[in-house]
């Protein structure tokens, strides 16, 4: 069965990084000497580079670089990242057309009935009844709110728009804090979502609300937020276990195999 190697697709793509630790016995293990120069090993892959090391010092300050089950979850957190900031955006395009349409209600009700006129034929050819169509009794709908309503929806879509887009940036950067930004932010409108169901259920709507709740489930339980499965210590052991100096030191430690 082929199995995915997303450590050595990310140095494929990205290259590899490497570190020369002070520490001997470690520094022999991360080195080797070829015919073309001198080596050092990925600290994602494993495999060696040709080439000088990029830093040189403690393994204890050696850069943490994401490796397997961390480098999939990071992949997780863009998809996510860009799923919220493509959100962000289209939120905050609607609330710029909401805003237009506030002040200019009148004229917009206006050129709407003209041009409705344009689809009835259409429509009663399909046996379609365009007057008492759900979208256009919502679009109606709207040219009876105030002004000052309308102003308002449109403050609250932008403003939800813009923590789409700083969730989304910190998600791409790997921040705990939008971490927690998402799960809470997610979680708020999830009971929304649910009443929207039951007042009228869709394939869209069902996908949507089943992406998020996965999302919410996923990112706390894998990072371990709000305490769950060990809390940040637990989750900060399990990124420095995953450490590949860190596995060459356990290794150091083992006795020598006879």
């Amino acid at each position: 069965m082929f199995k995915r190697d997303w450590d050595r697709r990310t140095c494929a793509r990205r290259g590899h990084t490497t570190y020369a630790p002070t520490e001997p016995t470690l520094r022999q293990r991360l080195h080797v000497v070829t015919a073309l120069g001198e080596a050092w090993r990925c600290l994602r892959c494993g495999d060696f580079a040709i080439g000088a090391p990029h830093a040189v010092g403690p393994a204890a300050e050696a850069p943490l670089v994401p490796r397997g089950k961390a480098l999939r979850d990071l992949f997780v957190l863009r998809f996510l990242a860009v799923e919220r900031a493509l959100r962000g955006v289209l939120g905050i395009l609607i609330a710029w057309a909401v805003w237009k349409f506030s002040n200019s209600q009148d004229a917009v009700h206006q050129f709407f009935d003209q041009n409705l006129t344009v689809f009835k034929p259409v429509a009663d050819h399909f046996h379609y009844d365009l007057d008492h169509s759900p979208i256009v009794d919502t679009v109606r709908k709207t040219f009876g709110y105030h002004h000052s309503t309308l102003v308002y929806v449109a403050g609250g879509v932008l403003l939800y728009s813009l923590i789409e887009l700083v969730e989304g940036v910190g998600l791409w950067l790997n921040r705990r804090w939008a971490e927690y930004l998402a799960v809470i932010a997610t979680a708020a409108f999830l009971p929304l979502e649910g009443y929207e169901l039951s007042e009228h259920v869709t394939a869209v709507k069902i996908a949507t609300t089943a992406v998020n709740i996965g999302a919410v489930l996923w990112i706390l339980l894998s990072k371990r937020l709000f305490g769950l499965r060990g809390g940040h210590a637990a989750f900060e052991a399990q990124r420095h276990s995953a450490s590949l100096l860190e596995i060459e030191r356990a290794a150091d430690a083992l006795p020598a195999s006879v």
